[in-house]
C-alpha cells in the first residue's frame, strides 16, 4: 500500500449502529487492504454503501501508521451496507470468499500482519448463524483451511477520508493498478449479474 499524506487527517469519532436507518443491515469485513474489498464491494448490486475502517483491535481512534504497526490490534475492514431485498446476506459473504484468500493467516499477498487478518464481524446476533452456515460451506471448498476470524463488530473506527474510495479515486496508483484492479476484474467475471448497472 502507498505511503500516507504528509499532514495527518483529523477524524471525528465514529461508533457503528447495531442497525442502519431503514431496512438496510451491515457487515464487517477483513480480508486484508481494505481498498481491494471497498472497490469489489463499491460495485455489487444492492449494496448501498461501503466504508473503510479498522476494527476488532484494543486501541482508541488509532491511525493508519498505528494499525499498520501491527500493534492495535486492528484489521483493515469494510463496513458494507446492503439491502436485504436485492441481496442477501450470504451472497454478500459468497463474494468475500471469492475475492480474498482466507486461508493465509494475517496475511494477503505480499501485505503481512494481523491488520490484513481474514474477518467476518457481525452487526446483529441474527447475523452469526448465517456467517457460519456460509463459513463451515467455505472450509469444505478449501479442506479445512480457512482461518476467517468470527466475532462480533467491537471497537469500529472509520478510516482517514483519503482512504474512502481510494481505488474509486486512484485507479493508477501502484497498488491500485496491480492488485486492486485484477480482484476487481475476478469479481466481474466470476459475479457478472451481481455488478450494479450503470
Amino acid at each position: 500500500m502507498s505511503p500516507t499524506p504528509a499532514s495527518p487527517v483529523t477524524r471525528a469519532e465514529h461508533r457503528p449502529d447495531s442497525r442502519p436507518a431503514g431496512s438496510a443491515e451491515a457487515i464487517t469485513l477483513a480480508g486484508g487492504c481494505f481498498w481491494c474489498l471497498e472497490a469489489v464491494y463499491e460495485l455489487v448490486d444492492g449494496v448501498l454503501a461501503v466504508e473503510s475502517g479498522y476494527s476488532n483491535g484494543h486501541a482508541h481512534n488509532p491511525s493508519y501508521e498505528q494499525v499498520c504497526g501491527g500493534r492495535t490490534g486492528h484489521a483493515e475492514v469494510v463496513q458494507v451496507r446492503f439491502d436485504p431485498a436485492r441481496i442477501t446476506l450470504a451472497e454478500i459473504l459468497e463474494i468475500f470468499f471469492h475475492i480474498h484468500d482466507p486461508t493465509t493467516l494475517n496475511r494477503q499477498g505480499n501485505d503481512v500482519g494481523p491488520q490484513y487478518r481474514s474477518g467476518i464481524y457481525w452487526h446483529e446476533p441474527a447475523q452469526e448463524a448465517v456467517v457460519r452456515k456460509v463459513v463451515a460451506a467455505a472450509q469444505e471448498a478449501h479442506r479445512g483451511k480457512v482461518v476467517t476470524e468470527l466475532a462480533p463488530l467491537a471497537n469500529y473506527w472509520r478510516a482517514e477520508d483519503y482512504h474512502q474510495h481510494y481505488f474509486a479515486n486512484n485507479p493508477g496508483q501502484g497498488y491500485c493498478a496491480f492488485v486492486v484492479g485484477p480482484k476487481v476484474e475476478k469479481f466481474r467475471r466470476t459475479f457478472q449479474a451481481r455488478v450494479k448497472k450503470a
